[in-house]
């Protein structure tokens, strides 16, 4: 796959934050940890990464907006905004588990235009440009093609002890493991995006989301030929951080699963 000349500045910038992550989980006992609240942790190599990846960028692309999981948002007046998660899954980086990533985004006008989700520790970059398809490693990325709803394996999250709405997430867990052949949470939601693009997930859903979480993969899922949408297609998932993505036919059946009215003790 010939990428752009963009393309290969966010590739370079993700690959370099991914090395120093690397690094970082191979001296777990070595490094420094800070917590922000109950189960969200944040580390020296999270912020090391996200200070990598914007000299990267502002170095490639002076001038580009900034909107950072640590670092917060930096307007500069651009139509050009990058979204940056530096270190996707940092519960699970934490605890050894090598199942987390770099997730960086470009939007232009408000649309993403290009994203890279890049597994430092599986060696597996994941890249997408607006209508020029979705890539792993170079090799061409296209959803699962299954419809019925007991053939697929779907992914979701689950909400730590501070996030709240257990009982919601459960209920909607129970309505769904009713229909399906399993459930398997990543502790990432990039990756969990990258997995359906690729077909290795039929479906995803999550509630409580930030735009740095799935700027990226929503991208990487659509041009895999996917959709992706708030269960309620009139709201922005970047306002309710709500989300659901798979092939159109699972796409339509999880809206109608989770949409389900919920019982009258957890409305409000």
């Amino acid at each position: 796959m010939a990428r752009s000349a963009l393309l290969n500045v966010m590739v370079e910038a993700v690959t370099k934050a991914g090395r120093s992550l690397t690094r970082d989980f191979n001296e777990l006992e070595n490094l420094q940890v800070s917590r922000k609240g109950p189960g969200d942790f944040v580390s020296q190599a999270d912020l090391k990464a996200e200070k990598t990846l914007r000299t990267a960028l502002n170095k490639a692309r002076p001038g580009y907006s900034f909107l950072m999981e640590e670092g917060g948002e930096i307007d500069t007046g651009s139509d050009y905004r990058w979204i940056i998660d530096p270190l996707d899954g940092t519960t699970n980086f934490l605890h050894s588990n090598p199942m987390f990533a770099v997730s960086l985004a470009l939007e232009r006008a408000g649309e993403l235009i290009a994203g890279v989700i890049y597994n430092p520790v599986a060696e597996e970059l994941f890249t997408a440009e607006k209508g020029r398809g979705a890539f792993m490693n170079d090799r061409r990325l296209r959803v699962a093609a299954r419809r019925d709803m007991d053939e697929c394996l779907l992914t979701t999250g689950i909400p730590a002890l501070n996030k709240g709405k257990h009982g919601v997430a459960l209920f909607q867990q129970r309505n769904v493991m009713g229909q399906v052949a399993g459930i398997r949470a990543t502790g990432s939601a990039a990756l969990a995006l990258a997995y359906v693009a690729a077909g290795r997930f039929d479906g995803y859903w999550e509630t409580g989301l930030c735009p740095w979480d799935v700027a990226a993969g929503m991208l990487l899922v659509r041009e895999a030929g996917g959709f992706v949408s708030e269960p309620d297609p009139s709201a922005s998932i970047y306002e309710t951080g709500r989300l659901i993505a798979g092939n159109e036919t699972v796409h339509a059946k999880m809206r109608e699963i989770l949409n389900r009215p919920l019982p009258e003790g957890m409305r409000g």
